[in-house]
This record gives C-alpha cells, structure tokens and sequence, in this order.
C-alpha cells in the first residue's frame, strides 16, 4: 500500500489547546502595545506579499478574482492576511475563519483597534461545522490559506464514520465553500507541490491553476523551495 503523504508527524501545533493559549498571550500583548499584532507565519519568504501580489497579478484572469472579490480566510489567525488584502486595494467582503475563539477575538480586536472595515471574522472549524459549510455553499470567489492544511496535518483527529484525517476532510470543506470558477490559493512549508497537488485534488471539482514561484536551493542535487503556494480553480 503506496504511503500517505498527508500523514504528518503529530505535534502539538496540530492541537486547539496550543492555539487557543498562542492567540490568547498575542492578544494580551496586543492589548499593552496595539502596536504589536502578533507572528506573520512564513514573514522569511514573503509569502502573504506574494499571495497579495498573486491576485493583483491575476485580476480579472477569471471573472471570481476582481477587487470586488468575496474571500474566506482559512485559520486567520490575527487575520493579517485580509488586512494586508485591503490595503493592496481589494474593496470586497472578506471573512476570516478560525476555530480557536482567541484567534477570532484578537483579529477582531486588530480590526477595531484600526478601524478596518467590511472584514469579518468567525469561529468556524471547518472540518466539522458541517452546518455553516451548508449555509456558505458556493459562496466565495476566493478561498485562502496560509499554514493552515500544515497545522490540520499535525493532528491526529478523524472524522465521520469512515474515520478520514484531516487533509481528506479539508479539501472537499473547501470545495463546497467555492463559487463555481472560484479560486483557492494556498500556501504550504509541510508539503511539497507534488504532496500538496495530491491533498487538494482529491476534491475532484479543484484542479491546479497557478503556481507562485519562490527562490529554489539544491542540495545533494535535489532541487526544491521552502515553501509553496498553488491556486487551483473550481469547476
């Protein structure tokens, strides 16, 4: 039987506790210096500025991905993502989503503190909220993702009755929350391309789009990055 790549050693970034208690210290930080709004995962390769410049690069490439475009962010965290979005000049309503209540708590905080608007942010946890995936069913014309598939990856919870990991969960969550033609644009450091293609294919409507390219090393003459980032569409 061929390995699954999905299956990632478990460690405690893969749990709700360590998130909860990450985002709650953040916030408390936050609260003594508004100044500090927290960790930028993947701030080493650029990876939100090459999201953001991603979909600047590609507007109007496909009718969903436009300055009016309605995205979802999944695992916001401090939801700098949305708010770095914004103020490239994307002007549509955008919701983060996270299922750690602190995490929820500290972007809104971030976005009142700086009076941003028309972004949102709700506990959500995608794998099992299988009510909100109904009433946000084919909804966006974005999704995003940045280290959030990484962290599900580290968990080992299943789910339903066929007892399924998270990376076989997450794809099809996605795929419901996507408009027909819409964009899913995520970033990954726990897979390589080829793995990551593989996970998000398996919701059989996502097929790979666009790739954005980062610096590659070589060593022991394999050649790779430290992180990718692949848009698929839906069809």
């Amino acid at each position: 039987m061929p390995e699954d790549t999905s299956r990632l050693n478990t460690s405690k970034l893969g749990t709700k506790q360590y998130w909860d208690d990450f985002y709650k210290l953040e916030n408390s930080n936050f609260q003594e210096n508004p100044q500090d709004t927290g960790e930028e995962w993947f701030d080493d390769s650029d990876a939100a500025e090459k999201m953001c410049e991603f979909l600047m690069d590609n507007l109007s490439e496909v009718p969903s991905l436009n300055q009016e475009s309605y995205m979802c962010d999944m695992g916001t965290g401090n939801g700098r993502l949305l708010f770095q979005l914004r103020e490239e000049g994307f002007q549509g309503k955008m919701v983060g989503v996270d299922y750690s209540e602190h995490s929820v708590r500290f972007a809104r905080d971030i976005a009142e503190e700086n009076e941003v608007e028309g972004i949102s942010f709700e506990r959500v946890d995608i794998l099992t909220d299988n009510e909100w995936l109904s009433e946000e069913r084919n909804t966006y014309d974005v999704v995003l993702d940045k280290g959030t598939l990484d962290a599900i990856a580290l968990s080992d919870d299943t789910y339903g009755e066929r007892q399924q990991t998270g990376p076989q969960v997450y794809p099809h969550s996605i795929g419901k929350l996507l408009k027909k033609g819409g964009i899913f644009l995520i970033t990954s450091c726990n897979f390589t391309e080829a793995e990551l293609v593989k996970i998000i294919e398996s919701c059989e409507d996502l097929k790979v789009w666009k790739k954005i390219e980062y610096p590659v090393f070589e060593f022991g003459g394999i050649k790779g990055s430290t992180i990718c980032s692949i848009a698929f569409i839906k069809s």
